[in-house]
């Protein structure tokens, strides 16, 4: 699983494959594929297609509840690499209502539309020119109960979009998707010529019919007929996109792109077990978020671990105590730290939802719009000096007038020190440290932070106030940036970005404990995260150490 960590950060897979040995005890038919070796480690044969179809039919009821039936002499899709797919369209089209999508050549397993329509409910029309798989999709369709999200329609050879939209004039489509045959012909489908001597063979086997791994002139004018009918589409589909298989069709498909005058292109990479696939997007629109394709700078860079702290046994039992305060039930750790957590995020103006994650955890896709969570000691000592010192009415019986001084005094206070709301002007140079204090036990560091991570303040004491973490101030940002943020996406063109950082926060139950983990995205500084990291660890524990 060497790419696993290069994983779309949503996907379920990245830092928990699949648990061989579990399915096998609960899935029979999976089992009898299910080897263990001579160290006790439990695999399995990707050679064989039996096993690989049992592998895919085993994940989807599991993890998605999917019942589906694939023959064996058509494709058999792996999971994780259409969950990377998936999540990637989730990022082209962000958030909202019911979403509309075609799949071209959807195959026998539906697995786009099943997996969008069950996870997303998106409505789909999925196309397929061969006569098996389309009775297969359509079977697959109707056993799951999807009839009313998912059409499945045949249509002609080398039909793409064109003929498949004549009966649907009225509809504006979100995306399209698209798995095309890779290969131009029989040779170039079992590597000859068209792979490195050096890489090493296939780990899994190949399967699939003639039309779904091979065309005339192979995925790159395949892809290049999509463009085509694009073309004349134009914004009937907001977004248009394709996997490739060779990464050495990309450059000529974005070359493609510019020569028709295209102005929104992307593209992606998708990483999975020891397989890489690319994906190329396109749109017509000018008000979609077009995400950033994968920089050669973050490439290189090694990986990250998580951000990581405990919230222990009795602190998460105090929590439980309060959270009905919050309105709501939450009963195991992962859910009651994360009750608590959603309102701190709440309070700090930083966009969160929820995304489908495991068994016993809990997993927010956190937007920061703006930097809330610094200098909060220093606006609130501010807004107490400027109370203090403000004009007081005069003692009963006094003259009734304040001294001239005091009044003046008290106008200049007011005018200079920023008010509730108010971010200060003047911050700390970077490198300096803040002052800092051993965390409380009950609240545990799980390490793995990262350079430049903020210590902690001082958390005791009578007088406590909220903690002041070294760095710079963000202006609040406009709604219209904090609409475009929450949709998931930069600005037009992937032009200026508007958030600061993305991060996928997982909540994991541990025994009594709760284990959280922040993950990097994307964004301007990962020490922004750091910062909230420690923000949202001492909020937890002043949740216990104070009253509500």
């Amino acid at each position: 699983m060497a790419l696993n960590k290069s994983m779309h950060p949503r996907n379920r897979y990245k830092d928990k494959p699949p648990d061989f040995a579990y399915l096998a005890s609960k899935y029979p038919e999976f089992q009898q594929h299910v080897h263990t070796n001579l160290t006790g480690r439990v695999g399995l044969n990707f050679k064989e297609p039996e096993a690989v179809r049992a592998l895919t039919c085993t994940l989807l009821k599991e993890d998605f509840g999917l019942t589906i039936e694939i023959p064996l002499e058509r494709l058999i899709p792996t999971v994780p690499l259409r969950l990377n797919y998936i999540h990637w369209v989730e990022d082209l089209i962000g958030g909202g209502g019911p979403r509309r999508g075609i799949d071209i050549g959807t195959g026998a397993s539906c697995i786009y539309p099943l997996l969008g329509a069950t996870m997303n409910g998106w409505y789909f029309l999925a196309t397929e020119v061969d006569d098996i798989c389309y009775d297969y999709a359509k079977r697959n369709v109707e056993q799951n109960h999807l009839s009313d999200l998912i059409k499945v329609v045949k249509v002609p050879q080398k039909t793409l979009l064109m003929d498949a939209l004549k009966e649907e004039t009225a509809l504006v489509y979100d995306f399209c998707m698209c798995n095309p045959p890779f290969f131009a012909n029989q040779l170039e489908a079992k590597g000859v010529n068209s792979r490195n001597a050096r890489r090493p063979p296939p780990s899994s086997v190949n399967t699939g019919g003639v039309t779904e791994i091979m065309a005339e002139g192979g995925e790159l004018e395949f892809v290049k007929r999509i463009i085509h009918d694009s073309l004349q589409l134009k914004k009937r589909l907001r977004w248009y996109s394709c996997m490739l298989g060779k990464k050495c069709s990309l450059t000529p498909l974005k070359e493609e792109l510019r020569k028709q005058g295209v102005p929104k292109v992307t593209h992606t990479e998708f990483c999975q077990g020891r397989t890489m696939r690319w994906a190329l997007a396109w749109s017509f629109c000018d008000d979609v978020n077009v995400p950033s394709p994968p920089s050669k700078k973050r490439k290189l860079e090694k990986a990250r671990k998580p951000i990581t702290f405990t919230v222990l046994g009795p602190t998460v039992r105090e929590l439980g105590a309060k959270v009905a305060t919050l309105g709501s039930t939450a009963t195991g750790s992962a859910e009651i730290v994360t009750a608590w957590t959603e309102k701190i995020l709440t309070d700090l103006r930083v966009l969160h939802k929820r995304v489908p994650c495991g068994r016993s955890e809990v997993s927010l896709f956190l937007t920061a719009v703006e930097n809330s969570w610094i200098h909060v000691r220093q606006r609130r000592r501010d807004r107490g000096r400027q109370l203090r010192e403000l004009p007081r009415a005069p003692p009963e019986g006094g003259s009734g007038t304040a001294q001239p001084d005091e009044s003046q005094a008290g106008g200049q206070v007011a005018q200079d020190v920023p008010g509730q709301g108010s971010e200060v002007a003047a911050a700390p140079q970077s490198g300096e440290s803040g002052a800092g204090a051993d965390p409380d036990p009950r609240v545990a560091d799980g390490g793995g932070a990262g350079e430049g991570e903020a210590e902690e303040a001082d958390h005791l004491g009578e007088e406590e106030e909220e903690e002041e973490i070294e760095g710079g101030v963000t202006r609040p940002p406009s709604a219209a940036a904090m609409q475009e943020a929450s949709a998931g996406g930069s600005g037009a063109g992937g032009g200026q970005q508007h958030f600061l950082f993305k991060c996928l926060m997982n909540v994991k139950e541990d025994g009594g404990d709760a284990a959280v983990e922040l993950h990097w995205v994307e964004g301007q500084n990962r020490d922004l995260m750091n910062q909230l990291c420690t923000f949202l660890k001492n909020q937890l524990f002043r949740l216990v150490a104070s009253p509500l």
